[in-house]
């Protein structure tokens, strides 16, 4: 950064988003043709051409900010206002799905049989299973906060423990819905009922195992002493976006398994 007369990181030219779109273009083309035709001939090489590019841009940014000195504190507050987007962007997706449900469950049309669940639709114990998963994901919530104490007091071991905790939380709680969905009494096919189910929380699930692969890419940055209690944007965003996915939980818990119920 000495050559530069400014705090700002110009951004040089990647390789990354090209191969990594072509990726994503094969990714949902393979989807889609295993859906339809049951053939996974193109997927593994969707989601490779898709994961490879993410850990080659993950590894040039951490380069830039661990080791180049480019994240400079006017670079970090553009990235905090980015997060902070990225998350109400997050929260409106999640707000279509609530709307559907609640236009569908407030007043059931003459076709769902006039009342809520719809006529044929056995629901889920909203006491069993999706209370232990609440219970999983707010614990969650307290092991990330604990984290994110540690890293700023400097007890790197505490910090080390307690994220490694979050992540085994995250992974019960995918494992948990999994179970959940194999042997859950409707599908994705049954009405309204079951396509916002499906859609809203299989969602929620998907940032669920995003934001456990942040926490750990986070993790293996915390073993290698990349982060201090003074520059650790990398771990704060991942703890916010863990706390978004938990409060989305609780909506959804509120709404689709206790009320919906």
């Amino acid at each position: 950064m000495a050559h530069q007369a400014h705090a700002y990181h110009m951004v040089g030219p990647s390789p990354w988003p090209l191969p990594g779109a072509i990726g994503a273009l094969l990714l949902a083309s393979g989807l889609a043709i295993w859906f339809h035709f049951h053939s996974i001939t193109l997927l593994p090489l969707g989601l490779f051409l898709l994961l490879l590019p993410m850990y080659q841009w993950w590894r040039d940014i951490i380069r830039e900010g661990t080791f180049q000195g480019h994240h400079t504190p006017p670079v970090q507050k553009g990235l905090r206002y980015g997060m902070f987007l990225f998350i109400t962007s997050g929260v409106f997706f999640f707000l279509g799905f609530f709307w559907a449900f609640y236009h569908a469950s407030l007043a059931p049309t003459p076709e769902l049989g006039g009342c809520w669940p719809p006529t044929g639709i056995i629901t889920l114990d909203p006491f069993e299973v999706p209370l232990l998963n609440t219970a999983v994901l707010l614990a969650s919530g307290v092991a990330v906060t604990w984290a994110h104490h540690s890293l700023m007091e400097g007890e790197r071991k505490q910090a080390i423990q307690s994220l490694t905790l979050t992540i085994i939380l995250g992974l019960y709680f995918t494992a948990l819905q999994a179970m959940e969905y194999y042997g859950a009494p409707f599908t994705i096919a049954d009405g309204v009922y079951g396509s916002t189910f499906f859609v809203a929380t299989g969602f929620h699930g998907l940032h669920v195992i995003i934001g456990s692969s942040f926490l750990a890419v986070c993790l293996l940055r915390q073993v290698q002493y990349h982060f201090t209690s003074q520059h650790h944007f990398g771990f704060g965003a991942a703890a916010w976006y863990w706390h978004f996915v938990g409060v989305v939980w609780l909506f959804l818990y509120v709404s689709i398994y206790w009320w919906g119920s």
